[in-house]
């Protein structure tokens, strides 16, 4: 499965609310080294980062609703807004956990369309995330419905403060009520290349977390050695069926 999954995207995660210019220079110097595919920074660091990143082709993400969610929808769609126009092509916005325990699934659908339709308007990729505290398996199943019905692209596992081993627990869960349905994002704390490829494993269409240049380094050339061996491995199957 890890071979077969080769075109994972790789997104180095600055989110902290404390992130600093001096940080961000370093994150996208790394990010443009080792080939990343998206940048994801705090609301106020979208209108450098895409100055910076302009010609590269490094996309800039940012999170919406953060970190908690319970903001009403025209503020998220106001924050949609603001950050597509200086210069987000990637927005992850935060599940209304609140509205989704009530059962209040017409609220939890809007709320997701305040960001989506923003976000489909200017021709950027959108996805919610999940989990910021504890929520049920069948809350997590309904909160994937609503997406799908809202024209959500991923669905995240967390705000990325989640341990490796948590975000790959829950990785495999949602690669089994999505299916081919959305893609998944995981987002975690991942510190080892072994971390890495059990998310991959898992199901992961987009890894994102904070990489040290060694991590990247190290993921880059692990996809590098998978895509042969998927090319070969399609190969084969297309000999046996002739």
């Amino acid at each position: 499965m890890t071979a077969l999954r080769r075109t994972t995207r790789l997104e180095h995660r600055l989110t902290r609310p404390n992130a600093s210019l001096a940080e961000l220079d370093e994150a996208v110097a790394l990010a443009v080294e080792h080939q990343l595919t998206t940048l994801a920074v705090s609301p106020w660091l979208v209108r450098p980062a895409a100055r910076l990143l302009a010609r590269t082709p490094v996309q800039v993400a940012t999170v919406i609703g953060y970190p908690h969610g319970g903001q009403v929808a025209a503020v998220k769609a106001f924050e949609a807004s603001e950050a597509l126009e200086h210069g987000a092509t990637q927005l992850d916005f935060v599940l209304n956990a609140g509205a989704l325990i009530s059962a209040d699934d017409e609220a939890v659908l809007q709320d997701m369309l305040a960001v989506v339709e923003m976000a489909h308007s200017a021709l950027a990729a959108c996805g919610v995330i999940l989990r910021t505290g504890p929520i049920s398996e069948e809350l997590l199943r309904r909160a994937c419905r609503i997406a799908a019905r809202a024209g959500v692209g991923y669905v995240v596992t967390s705000s990325g403060e989640e341990s490796s081993a948590s975000s790959v627990e829950l990785a495999r869960f949602l690669h089994g009520v999505i299916g081919g349905q959305l893609q998944l994002k995981v987002a975690g704390t991942f510190a080892e290349l072994d971390e890495v490829v059990e998310a991959v494993a898992a199901g992961a269409d987009r890894i994102s977390t904070s990489f040290t240049p060694r991590l990247a380094a190290e993921v880059q050339d692990w996809l590098r050695q998978a895509a042969p061996a998927s090319a070969a491995s399609r190969a084969d199957v297309g000999a046996a069926s002739r």
